[in-house]
Parts: C-alpha cells; structure tokens; sequence
C-alpha cells in the first residue's frame, strides 16, 4: 500500500462522518468475490468524475492483483475517490500486465452480466429469473431510468473461468442477454467497465451508495448450460428485432466519429460502416461550403488515423470518398466549394535603420545554444549503425523533460511529435525502455513526447495530412515545439516528377512542399529534427569536412538552420565524434561522445593523441602484451619450484617470448613493480629457495604459488601432485621515491595503477 499512501493523507469528508454515505468494504469484498474469486492477474480500476458535478480531472487508473488483499487495497481506492468526487469502476476481467485494458488483453472473466438501464427494469429482472434462473448478485448502479427505477446490474458467476474461447462466448452471451431484455447492448465487449458495488454514485448531482440488493453465495452456473438456456430464453415482449435490421444498426453520429472501431465488428457495427459514417459527414460538410476539399481530406485522414483498428489503406479510403462523393453530387447537385484560405500577407522587410534600432529580447532557442530556433530545422547525419537514431531519442526525451543533455539545454519541458519510420513497435519500447535516465526526466517526459512506431508511408498529398491528423490528436490543447521525422529516406517525396533524394530540385520540394508543410498545418513555430544518412566517405574526408558526407543532393545543406554530424573515426574504438554546424549562432568545438551504461556522456579529450594515433595504438597493445607475458612467466616460473630475482629474470627469458633483450626486460620489471603488479620477497628460504644477496629479492606476483619437494595425495581420486605454499611478498617499489618499503599486510595486495583505480 506504500504506493497509495496520497490516497490517505487527505482530511475526512462529510459522507465520512456518522450518518452520512460511506464506502460498503463488506459490498466491495461480496462483489470482488463473485467478480474475481476465481481470477490469477491484475483487475484494472477506472476512476472516472461523474458528470453533473462541474470538477474537470482525467481518470486515475491503477491495476489490482486478484489476490486476497484485493478488497482491502481496492477499499484504499475507494475510500480516495469518493474525496475526490470520482467514481469506482472495474474491467470485470484480469489482465497481465499494468497498463493493459483493451479488450485482446483480457486473459479471463467468471462471471455473465447485463446491465438493466432502460424501461420496465423489473420485468426484464423477472424475465430473466424466468428463463435463466435466478442471479448470484443483483446490484443497484445508484442511477434511475426516465420512470425513476433503480437501474441494476445483473450477475450470474461461473463455476471455473472462462479464458480463450470461453472468454469469446462469454461476450457473445452478454450481447445476447442484452438483446433479448434490453439491455446495455456495450457489455458485448470484454473492455467495457462497470461500477463497484459499495462506493458512490454522483452522476447528475444525486449522491447515492451503489448498493448489493441480492447476493446468493450459493448460486453458480455452468457456462455451456448457461449458455443453452440463454439461446432458449424468448425475447421480451416488445424486445424482437429483425436479425438483418439488427445487423445494420449504427451509433449516432458523434460516438462514430469518438468511438475506435475494430475488425470483425467486434465494437456492434463494423469499420466499414463507421468509415462511410464519418466519410459521408464529411464530405456533406465539403458540398455545403463549411470545409475546403483539402480540409474535408484531412479530417477523413485524421478519422481513419484515430477510429479505425487497424486502419484502412490509403488508396482504399480515397477510392471509398471518391465513390461517396459522385454519388452525393448526384443526388444533391453542384457542389458549393468553398474558397481557400485568405491569400499569404505581403513579403515582410525592413530598413537597415529598423533592425538596427530593434533592441527587443531574443526569443528563446528550443535547443540551446542556437541548435534548434523557432522556426528553424535541424539535421543529425550519421552513417547506419552509429547510433543516430538512440542518440537522437536521448536528445528528445531530455528535450521533452527539459533537461540538459551534453551541452545542449531546452527552456522548459518541450511538446515532441517523433514521426520515425525505422524501429517496430516492440522494439522500439525496448529500446526506450533501456535508457538509463533520471528518473526525474523520463517522469517529466511521459507525456511531452509522443512517437510512431515504423511507418510505410511517404509524405506526399495523402501522407501529409494524415500526419497533420495524428500531431492534433497527440497535443490537442496546444502545437508541438519539435516535429522530428527519422529518417528523410523511409518518407521521401520528390514530387510529381519522382526524383529522389539526389536531385536538388526534388529535394527542395520535399523540404518546402512536404516537410515545412507540414509544419505550418500545426505549428508555424516549431522546430524540424531531420535524420539522415551519410555517403560511404573515407574517415579522413569525413575529417576533413563532415557536413559534405551528408547523403543527396547538396542543397539539404543549404536549406538547414543546423547541422550535426555523428561518425566514429575509429571502428576498433566506441567512441562517436560530434561535429556541430550553426547558421544562427557561432560553431561549437567537435565533442567526443560516447554511449556508457546505457546514457550518452561526453568524453575528455584532453588525454587523446593528436598525431601518429595508430602507431601509438599499436605501441600501447604491444606494451601490454609484454606486461601480461612477463606476470604470467614469473608464476610460472614459481609453480615449476623456481624463484626469480629480476636480474636473474631478464637474463633468462632475454629475446625470448617477444620480449626484447635484458635491459628491456629490467626496464618492464621496474615499470610493473612501480605500478605495483610486482613485488618482491626478501627472504624465501622457508619455502625452500636458496639465500639470494639481490637487493630486492625475488619477483612476487598476486595470487603466486611455488612448488615444493613434498607430493601430496588426493583422497578422493588417489592422485599425486606437487605440494604447493602461497608466496607472499615482503617489500614494495614506492611509486613515488622508488624506495624498497616493506610491505603493511601482505594478504592485500594493493595496486598503483590510476587506470585500474589504483592509488
């Protein structure tokens, strides 16, 4: 309950005095019971303000494991929402997963409901206790029918769950029930919720309990015998329908063009007929003047973008319009087109003396310093597989929360529509979800930055609007700040001429017809992120000049108010250059950058060669193979039962193994023994070495064992070995006077190293 303790801190309410509506925990846990007894996994809770009490909030929902503390952490909710003045509802089927409730979700239901809402509530009861038998609950929602009955939920619970097919025909037994008593005919679908028993009921002003009428342990049913008593039960008088008229009945208007419609007509009426609905609207809308043609497209594109699951082809949905549209020219005549938009305001300019007199404030960048203006574009450039897309998505989020990232800040938290036609769904939460971000940013960003998964699609005449649509449905009370298409390539028009990306001309019409078209549909102001791919260029051209690697024709770089250039000029190392073009503000120095634990970071540079990096690379590995070849020969040495003294060492193993001649040899021994690798053992005649007149001693290296005369037997398998004793050293090279000090504790054995985080 830790993650609820807000539900709790909030000071008592007056239906939480004596005598006034409280919350039923004994109804919660009846109907938790009948509802859920039997259920594994989360029940989602919907907390939705009734209308009628003039409070304005978004629904608070949260998943409930169907566990047996289910009644008391649902009561915790309850008890929250009615001080907040928000009604309990419940998806009356368990889900895996927090944040599922749409109705492939649902994994299991045990119980069958009606909703009784309209008309003679009583006799519809009773003529279901006649046919069907009578109910394990029986619930008054709280609300009243037009005659003042108390409208009521009916609920018969089966003997086990119902999951798969079962679940299927459990939703087709709600819709027949409904149909054959009136009842609420949306309880077909498995993700339709349901009030709570035992919390309150607002709706319209009325504040009333939602209350168990009748509750019968005792009563369960089977589903398939169940199932033939609801095919016998009759119609209620008044109830018959003509099965093919039934088939055609359609929502009102406004829940068409509200209510998302899936395939099968899982939702009472198919996406075709919700399409030819709002098609139809529209295009009445285009004949009659109040929309332009290009308007009544958009708002049709819009319509298939939001409603439709899945979503009708493009050239489907034009060819159904353009049928609708002839056939409503024909019945109703000429069409009343109205007239464009108001012509463009004259070309702005000003006198030398204006501008210079101009003091106003700057307005502020959406991406500092100068990366990314009002108004302006910004292209990132990298060559597949560098990581421009993860480095862009990094930029975004921090953009969205308003948080610095690298040397680059925004003003505030900013809106972001993400329009990327590369990653799938499942993999590009994946790839979100692998951030390593502040908790803070990802928190401030949730709701500021909306992305698509890949997309087949171009933006040309039809693809244009269709993104228009969906930018308005994801921030419909303000404009994005940032519109960021990834990559150019996946949605490149040319024009009618169909060039590609190559041709300047093409290009100049997909950056001003397409791309800042689309911008000035939703938001004249924003900034554009443009992701693009680089040519197959030479490291040292990309050196030379980054921005020419650029793919397609040169006047992309003519076009844009910034430039960022992302490449890895070595392919051995992790490390990506960043190379950063401003036209509104002065050029930033190349950054080193790098992807550590998940976040990007900045490099140090001041620690990197800048001349004859590859010979020094080589030199660098062959330094380290000698160090490894030199420890691993000193244990091996001492396993065999033979100390070494450094001297004696380098003589020894001189052009041997690679490793140079003597002085070589002493001198690696020195450096490793100053870095501490290396130490020394001034007296080792108890573990049967000769007396040694060596300054230092012998070499001692970690975790080093010599062998001794003595065998020793296995117990277990009867084999023979050497005996071996643990050497440990006595004295150490001080890193700094490289001084022989003694050793404090040889069981630590401490490094000198600062690569290794040594001293």
């Amino acid at each position: 309950m830790s993650l609820w303790d807000d539900f709790n801190d909030a000071p008592s309410m007056p239906w939480e005095e004596p005598g006034e509506a409280a919350i039923n925990h004994g109804a919660l846990a009846t109907f938790l019971d009948v509802a859920f007894g039997y259920c594994d996994g989360l029940i989602p809770v919907r907390g939705f303000v009734d209308q009628g009490q003039g409070i304005n909030s978004r629904p608070h929902n949260i998943w409930l494991p169907a566990d047996r503390h289910a009644a008391e952490s649902l009561g915790t909710y309850a008890t929250w929402a009615a001080r907040e003045g928000t009604a309990v509802y419940v998806l009356p089927g368990t889900v895996a997963e927090h944040g599922q409730a749409r109705a492939e979700h649902v994994l299991q239901m045990q119980a069958v409901l009606v909703d009784l809402d309209t008309g003679d509530v009583e006799a519809k009861l009773d003529h279901l206790i006649q046919h069907i038998g009578s109910p394990t609950l029986l619930v008054e929602s709280g609300g009243r029918t037009a005659e003042g009955a108390a409208k009521l939920h009916v609920w018969w619970r089966l003997t086990e769950p119902a999951g798969g097919q079962d679940l299927a025909r459990l939703c087709a037994l709600r819709g027949e029930i409904a149909d054959k008593v009136g009842g609420d005919p949306h309880f077909r679908s498995a993700h339709q919720p349901i009030r709570v028993p035992g919390t309150i009921y607002r709706k319209g002003g009325a504040e009333r309990i939602v209350a168990i009428r009748h509750h019968d342990s005792r009563r369960e049913v089977d589903l398939a015998e169940f199932a033939d008593a609801v095919a016998a039960m009759p119609f209620l008088p008044g109830q018959e329908r003509d099965p093919a008229a039934a088939k055609t009945d359609r929502p009102s208007l406004d829940a068409v063009l509200t209510t998302p419609v899936r395939d099968g007509g899982q939702d009472g009426w198919t996406r075709f007929q919700g399409a030819s609905a709002a098609i139809g609207h529209f295009i009445r809308q285009v004949h009659e003047g109040r929309l332009t043609p290009d308007q009544g497209w958009e708002a049709i594109c819009g319509y298939n973008a939001a409603c439709l699951r899945p979503t009708w082809p493009l050239e489907r949905l034009k060819a159904e319009a353009d049928a609708l549209w002839a056939l409503h020219v024909e019945r109703n005549g000429p069409a009343l087109i109205r007239a464009g938009d108001a012509p463009p305001a004259p070309v702005p300019a000003h006198t030398l003396g204006a501008l210079l007199d101009d003091t106003s404030p700057m307005p502020d960048d959406l991406i500092g310093p100068r990366l990314l203006t009002p108004g302006g574009m910004l292209v990132l450039g990298g060559a597949p597989k560098v990581g421009k897309s993860d480095f862009l998505i990094s930029l975004l989020v921090h953009a969205a929360a308003g948080a610095p990232f690298l040397r680059f800040t925004a003003p505030r938290p900013l809106r972001v529509f993400y329009l990327q036609a590369e990653i799938q769904y499942h993999y590009l939460r994946e790839r979100l979800q692998q951030l390593r971000l502040d908790p803070g940013i990802v928190a401030r960003a949730r709701d500021t930055l909306v992305v698509t998964p890949k997309l087949r699609m171009l933006l040309d005449d039809q693809g244009v609007p269709l993104v228009a649509a969906a930018i308005r449905a994801a921030f419909p009370n303000a404009p994005p700040d940032i519109i960021c298409i990834d990559p150019i390539r996946n949605l490149f028009d040319g024009g009618p001429a169909g060039e590609g990306e190559n041709d300047n001309s093409a290009m100049m019409f997909f950056l001003q017809g397409r791309v800042e078209a689309l911008r000035d549909q939703v938001a004249p102001e924003a900034g554009i992120i443009l992701a693009h791919h680089t040519k197959k260029l030479s490291k040292q051209q990309v050196k030379d000049d980054p921005f020419l690697a650029l793919s397609g024709a040169s006047a992309l770089r003519s076009f844009y108010t910034s430039g960022m250039i992302l490449f890895r000029p070595d392919e051995e190392q992790t490390g990506r250059e960043l190379h950063v073009e401003l036209r509104n503000g002065p050029g930033l120095e190349p950054m080193l950058v790098d992807k550590r634990g998940g976040a990007w970071v900045e490099l140090d540079r001041t620690g990197e060669r800048l001349v004859r990096k590859d010979i020094g690379r080589k030199l660098d590995a062959e330094r380290t193979r000698r160090h490894d070849v030199i420890l691993h020969l000193i244990a091996e040495e001492a396993e065999a039962g033979r100390l070494c003294t450094a001297n004696a060492f380098a003589s020894k193993f001189e052009n041997s193994r690679g490793l140079g001649g003597k002085d070589t040899i002493s001198d690696r021994i020195t450096v490793l023994a100053t870095k501490g690798y290396i130490k020394f053992r001034r007296d080792a005649r108890d573990l049967g070495q000769p007396y040694t007149r060596s300054k230092k001693g012998y070499l001692v290296v970690k975790d080093m064992v010599v062998a001794t005369d003595e065998e020793v037997v296995d117990a277990e398998t009867g084999e023979i070995t050497q005996a071996t004793l643990p050497v440990l050293p006595s004295h150490f090279l001080c890193p700094r006077s490289e001084a022989l000090l003694e050793v404090e504790n040889p069981e630590v054995w401490v490094l000198h190293d600062p690569e290794e985080g040594g001293e």
